[in-house]
């Protein structure tokens, strides 16, 4: 009976070691598929654990095989559907053309006053972009002077763009001494890693150093490739950052966060105060602008997938 115990835990041992992998893979393409996104190998790879080609075409041959996901060209996803591949290819495209505008666009921001960095977020980050879609920012700020840069670039987009932000969505500000993220989730984490870095290079170094919680959930996916660059201050810096730096600026920082707040606490008077809290989240060192609180939404759809995923996966590794 003991000569069969050492073949028995190495079974036992990698099939444990498949199905982590298997759990991890499809956990990685349930998330994008709340976007009806499928991804590449080289993708799939990026948002799961360290593992080898050979080992990594394995998992998936095999999850092709038990119909649990499903190859369209390059792309996996789990939907059988060949149209998410076409219509993937065509929002690649369509995000090459939008990419050089929001390059120029995040020069642009990093001119205006107690901006130190910009980096492009959202949809685009990720190298999509919908007809309808817009080009997110994430910016950090002075400290102490988030709500004047805010307030300004908000400024230039009513007067200036008529209050559109198709180019110019500028809806996610931290300041420079509160770069660690305090929602800590797949979603964040999603956000932080594919953040496209347009300036300031050695502020997002720090911006990665400052979040070691994003290797939870993604060990080998943290960008790699800072394509930021310095921007050189403009002469709108140069005038209000100095008349601004002392008592006069603090206070008129404080001002602008009050009367945005009470304007969103007016707008958004329906929503529950753990959503405001959430989707409105406003600080002296963070403001964010998401009244639609898609954050809670994909959260939610994404758990249930996984746990419909990983139930499918249990079964199909004990039959």
């Amino acid at each position: 009976m003991t000569l069969f115990i050492p073949h028995f835990c190495y079974f036992y041992g990698a099939n444990i070691m498949n199905q982590t992998y298997r759990i991890k893979i499809t956990s990685a393409l349930a998330y994008f598929d709340i976007f009806n996104y499928p991804l590449n190998i080289n993708e799939i790879s990026r948002f799961t654990p360290t593992m080898d080609d050979t080992q990594l075409r394995s998992e998936l041959e095999f999850l092709i095989k038990e119909g649990i996901v499903f190859q369209h060209n390059e792309f996996y996803s789990l939907q059988d559907n060949s149209l998410l591949a076409t219509k993937r290819l065509d929002g690649n495209i369509l995000a090459e053309q939008y990419l050089n505008k929001a390059t120029r666009n995040a020069a642009l921001i990093a001119k205006f006053p107690f901006v130190k960095g910009v980096y492009i977020s959202g949809s685009l980050s990720k190298g999509y972009m919908a007809p309808d879609g817009d080009v997110d920012y994430f910016i950090i700020t002075s400290s102490e002077r988030l709500w004047i840069a805010r307030t300004l670039l908000i400024l230039y987009k009513k007067i200036f763009l008529f209050n559109s932000r198709k180019y110019f969505c500028v809806n996610y500000f931290i300041d420079e001494e509160n770069l660690e993220i305090e929602q800590q989730n797949i979603f964040t984490a999603t956000e932080l890693v594919t953040l496209l870095p347009m300036t300031n290079p050695k502020l997002y170094e720090k911006l990665l150093d400052s979040n070691t919680w994003l290797k939870s959930y993604y060990n080998n996916a943290l960008c790699t490739n800072n394509s930021a660059k310095d921007i050189k201050r403009s002469l709108f810096q140069k005038i209000i950052e100095p008349l601004l730096n002392g008592k006069i600026g603090l206070g008129l920082d404080k001002w602008f966060m009050k009367i945005t707040l009470k304007k969103w606490f007016n707008k958004f008077k329906t929503m529950s105060k753990e959503d405001f809290d959430i989707a409105m989240k406003s600080t002296r060192k963070v403001s964010k602008h998401h009244p639609s609180n898609f954050q809670k939404k994909v959260l939610k759809e994404y758990d249930n997938r996984v746990k419909l995923l990983n139930e499918k996966l249990y079964v199909k590794d004990t039959v």
